[in-house]
């Protein structure tokens, strides 16, 4: 799963050469998403979440996206300035335009770009 994500990091320009993956049950979300919180080339921090799902990405969800950012920073005690959304799901406009406005990066990946896997 880690090498697929990485590829489509590459492709999109977003290097993170330490990446760690983060239960989402740490931050105390229910959320099937996967969380990942690395350091790219210069230093920076970065949070990158993948959301796979049949249902549209609401406003609402983008709300939780941005507490769950703020709960990262938290967990981690440092200031995270890189935020990525790699969505396989539709997003309603006004989501969208929200976390733009709140600094994240939004990418659509194709349903095939990703191979999901069921927790085990």
């Amino acid at each position: 799963m880690l090498k697929e994500l990485s590829e489509i990091f590459v492709q999109k320009e977003i290097l993170c050469p330490k990446l760690e993956s983060i239960d989402p049950k740490e931050l105390g979300s229910r959320k099937k998403l996967k969380i990942y919180f690395g350091v790219d080339n210069k230093s920076y921090y970065c949070l990158i979440l993948v959301i796979s799902k049949k249902s549209r990405v609401l406003k609402k969800e983008a709300i939780e996206f941005e507490e769950l950012w703020r709960r990262v920073k938290i967990l981690k005690e440092t200031n995270i300035k890189k935020k990525y959304i790699f969505l396989k799901a539709p997003i309603c406009s006004k989501a969208k335009v929200w976390l733009e406005e709140f600094g994240w990066r939004v990418e659509m990946i194709a349903y095939d770009e990703i191979v999901w896997k069921k927790r085990e």
